[in-house]
C-alpha cells in the first residue's frame, strides 16, 4: 500500500502521523511511504531520518493526497485538505467530529474511509490510541493553568503549591480517567489543594487506593461541582464520553459564582467541551475572558510538546497503521473489531453512533456495509 504523510498545518501543530522508526516498519511490511518535505521538522526529526527509512519526500500536499491509499495524520484535516481526499482512500488519524458537522460533512461527501485514533477501542475497554495524549494533556492541565494564574496573564496571582504560611492553591479535576488522573497527579506534584470529581464510585476507590487522603474525592452531581467551583483556583475538565459531545457540567451560572481571575482549562474542548462557555483556542491565542474567569481551551495541547507527543502516539497508532496496510481497510476492520469501532464515516455514511446521535443525523453500521 501507498501511505502519505502531510505536513500539518493546524495552528501551532507540530506533530506527524509517522516518524521514521514507523517509517521504516511500514517499508519493511512491504509498503512505501511518500512523505511532504518538513513535515517532521516540528518534532525534530529531519527529512535526511525519513529518506534512511525509505520515504520518498516530495514538495507538496496535494502530491500526498493524490498518490497515497491511505493519508496517515495527526489532527482533523482542516477544510482544504478535505477537498483533496477522494472515494475509498483511508484516513486515519483524530477526527473529533461530535462537534464539527462542517467536518462530517466533508467527510460524507468525500466517500473516504475515515477511522478515527479516539474511538478505537481495546479489550479491555479503553481508548488505546487517545490515551498517550490524555496522558500528555492531564500533565499539561496544570502547567498551563498555573500560567494563566499568574498576574502578568490577567490570574489572580496564585502560586499553586503556595509557601509557608500561605495556603495552596484550589484545584478541581472534573473527570477521573486517564487525563483527570494524570491532572491530579501534576497538581499534586506542584503543592495544590487536589479535589477530584466523577460519577463513577469504581474510579473513585481506584484513585483512593492512589493518592489516599492527598486528593478530596467527590461523587460528581450538578450541585457538587456548581459547589466546588465556586472554591476553586483552577478548574481542569477532562470528562469524556467516547466519540460523544462532552456534557456542560460548569454552566454559565456557575461561572458567576467563581472567584475573579480563577481559570478553567477544558481539556474536552476536542469534543466540545465541558463548560458552557468554551469554544476551541490555539496555541497562539490560548486564552479568554468570560464573567472574570480565564478560559484556556486550546483543541490541540499536545502539539506544545510535539516531539514527546508524536513519539508517544506513534507507539499507539502503528500496530493498527500496519493492519490496515497490510489487509486493506475491510479486511482489517473485520478481523478486528476494536480497529471497526474506530470507522466513523464510510462510503458516505456515518457509522459512528454517538457522532450521528450529536449531530442528529442518519446512522449506518460498518458492519452493514461489509
Amino acid at each position: 500500500m501507498l501511505v502519505g504523510v502531510p505536513k500539518e498545518i493546524k495552528n501551532n501543530e507540530y506533530r506527524v502521523g509517522l516518524t521514521p522508526s514507523s517509517t521504516h516498519e511500514l517499508v519493511q511490511h512491504g509498503h512505501r511511504v511518500i512523505l511532504e518535505k518538513g513535515a517532521g521538522d516540528g518534532s525534530g526529526l529531519n527529512d535526511e531520518e525519513y529518506a534512511r527509512a525509505g520515504a520518498e519526500l516530495v514538495s507538496t500536499p496535494e502530491e500526498i493526497f493524490h498518490r497515497a491509499e491511505m493519508i496517515v495524520k495527526v489532527k482533523e484535516p482542516q477544510p482544504n485538505e478535505r477537498k483533496l481526499l477522494r472515494d475509498n482512500q483511508i484516513l486515519y488519524t483524530y477526527l473529533h467530529l461530535a462537534p464539527d458537522p462542517a467536518q462530517t460533512d466533508d467527510l460524507i461527501a468525500s466517500g473516504a474511509v475515515c477511522i478515527a485514533y479516539e474511538t478505537v477501542t481495546s479489550a479491555s475497554g479503553g481508548l488505546p490510541l487517545l490515551t498517550p495524549m490524555s496522558e500528555i494533556a492531564g500533565r499539561l492541565a496544570p502547567q498551563v493553568g498555573a500560567h494563566a494564574l499568574e498576574k502578568s496573564s490577567g490570574g489572580r496571582g496564585i502560586l499553586l503549591g503556595g509557601v509557608p504560611g500561605v495556603p495552596s492553591g484550589e484545584v478541581l479535576v472534573i473527570g477521573a480517567g486517564v487525563a483527570g488522573t494524570q491532572a491530579a497527579t501534576i497538581s499534586l506534584g506542584m503543592g495544590a489543594n487536589v479535589t477530584v470529581v466523577d460519577r463513577d464510585l469504581e474510579t473513585l476507590r481506584r484513585l483512593s487506593a492512589r493518592f489516599g487522603e492527598r486528593v478530596h474525592l467527590i461523587h460528581s452531581t450538578r450541585s457538587a461541582i456548581a459547589e466546588l467551583v465556586q472554591r476553586a483556583d483552577l478548574v481542569i475538565g477532562t470528562v469524556l464520553i467516547p466519540g460523544a459531545s462532552a456534557p456542560k457540567l460548569i454552566t454559565r451560572d456557575m461561572l458567576k459564582t467563581m472567584k475573579p481571575g480563577s481559570v478553567i482549562v477544558d481539556v474536552a474542548i476536542d469534543q466540545g467541551g465541558c463548560c458552557e462557555t468554551s469554544h476551541a483556542t490555539t496555541h497562539s491565542d490560548p486564552t479568554y475572558v468570560v464573567d472574570d474567569v480565564i478560559h484556556y481551551c486550546v483543541a490541540n495541547m499536545p502539539g506544545a510538546v510535539a516531539r514527546t507527543s508524536t513519539l508517544a502516539l506513534n507507539n499507539a497508532t502503528l500496530p493498527f497503521a500496519l493492519a490496515l496496510a497490510d489487509k486493506g481497510w475491510r479486511q482489517a476492520v473485520i478481523d478486528d473489531i476494536h480497529l471497526r469501532h474506530g470507522v466513523n464515516v464510510c462510503a458516505g455514511q456515518v457509522v459512528c453512533k454517538p457522532v450521528a446521535d450529536a449531530q442528529n443525523r442518519a446512522y449506518s453500521s460498518v458492519e452493514a456495509l461489509l
